[in-house]
């Protein structure tokens, strides 16, 4: 069976499971575990086969029963890189680490590269891939900001081309020619900010089972994970974390200025759609708060109509709409206040593909003790970074202090 076929497999299952546990269909959903396990199983089964063979054919090395591999004369020889892709995938690899982070068993040296120049410090476990995949893959569909969103995976530190052009199409007279455009060519630099999350004590529970484990952690590092890369992708400072789109400085006359005592009213909005260059029309989202999208849905316009809409779609999912434009309502911005201590931005249009989040995407996990409370702590890490590469679509309204 090929990976990719076994991980369609396994996150089909996954789905079932979970959404016949949310049910209430506790026996149903336990059934559904089983058929993960064994597939789990046969995939090892196959894999290592696959892997012995493969020695056999180069005459190499063959693992046996112990884990250790043999060379071909029969004498002991030590892993290469031959399963190095696969190793996590196994059942001990995933029980090892589910130990790990569950009593803080260490996992078997096998399982690690002793030949890595790292520190100490640094060291943490690799998340399984089958249960990275899924976090992924939830990370990416959950939360209303990171799926709209560019993903890459660029190295850290290394500046990546990046190019603004707009072509223009001309009219010319028979036998001329037409002006030749140039692509500006810039550059940008992703750093390598560390992100970490507290693993829920839920999962500090000796007795259980593995895909009952698998579960509880994948929905505990997606629910804080996004959180936290929602939060930087709207208003992060740009030190030791991402920068924010809110914290990128407008192009001029793109930022809309509302008096300290001013309410509500359609001419803000109005003057921020003019204020939008029309080559960045499309695509560009309304970004505020609920309670403000509120503040402004209500407002009328010229013939006495509301200017918000909330549509339901099939899945009851609202989409909410200001002068017919997508609004992504968030928690990480300010509300429109009447009097803010400081120049607030309340609401901004932007084109959520022209930011950039970049992750290697991986993750490990450290388990250590707090000095402070003595207390055993687990927590998830990953790297990344975020940027706006093209802030030509921003346009932000700030409600003033003065």
């Amino acid at each position: 069976m090929k990976k990719e076929k076994y991980l369609e497999l396994r996150n089909g299952l996954y789905t079932e499971a979970e959404n016949l546990i949310n049910e209430g269909k506790i026996e149903e959903g336990q059934a559904k575990m089983q058929e993960i396990t064994d597939l789990d199983n046969k995939f090892e089964k196959e894999a290592k086969a696959m892997a012995n063979l493969a020695a056999l054919k180069d005459n190499t090395k063959v693992t046996v029963a112990g884990g250790s591999p043999v060379n071909s004369n029969g004498s002991l020889g030590s892993f290469g890189n031959v399963e190095n892709e696969d190793l996590t995938n196994t059942i001990e690899y995933r029980k090892a680490f589910m130990n790990y982070v569950v009593n803080g068993t260490p996992i078997d040296s096998k399982f690690t590269n002793s030949n890595e120049n790292t520190k100490t410090t640094d060291v943490g476990k690799l998340i399984p891939e089958t249960v990275l995949s899924k976090i992924i893959e939830k990370m990416e569909s959950t939360g209303m900001i990171l799926p709209l969103v560019t993903r890459t995976s660029y190295k850290g530190g290394v500046a990546i081309p990046t190019s603004r052009v707009k072509p223009v199409a001309t009219w010319v007279a028979e036998g001329s020619g037409s002006d030749k455009q140039k692509k500006t060519i810039g550059s940008i630099t992703f750093g390598a900010y560390k992100l970490r999350c507290a693993i829920s004590n839920s999962l500090e529970v000796e007795t259980m089972a593995l895909p009952v484990f698998e579960v509880a952690f994948i929905n505990n590092v997606v629910e804080a994970m996004t959180k936290a890369l929602e939060q930087a992708i709207i208003s992060g400072t740009g030190t030791n974390q991402p920068k924010g789109i809110l914290k990128e400085t407008v192009a001029e006359g793109q930022n809309i200025d509302i008096a300290k005592a001013d309410k509500p009213k359609l001419e803000q909005l109005e003057n921020a759609e003019a204020a939008l260059p029309l080559a960045y029309e499309t695509g560009a989202v309304w970004l505020m708060t609920k309670k403000t999208f509120m503040a402004y849905a209500s407002l009328k316009d010229s013939v006495g109509q509301p200017i918000g809409r909330v549509n339901y779609g099939i899945s009851g999912k609202q989409e909410r709409m200001l002068l017919g434009r997508p609004v992504i309502c968030n928690d990480y911005m300010s509300n429109y206040v009447d009097a803010p201590g400081e120049d607030t931005i309340v609401a901004a249009l932007f084109n959520m593909a022209d930011y950039v989040l970049n992750t290697n995407l991986n993750m490990t996990i450290k388990r250590y003790e707090d000095n402070d409370t003595d207390d055993m702590v687990t927590k998830a890490i990953m790297l990344a970074d975020g940027k706006v590469v093209d802030k030509g679509s921003l346009v932000t309204i700030t409600k003033k202090n003065v």
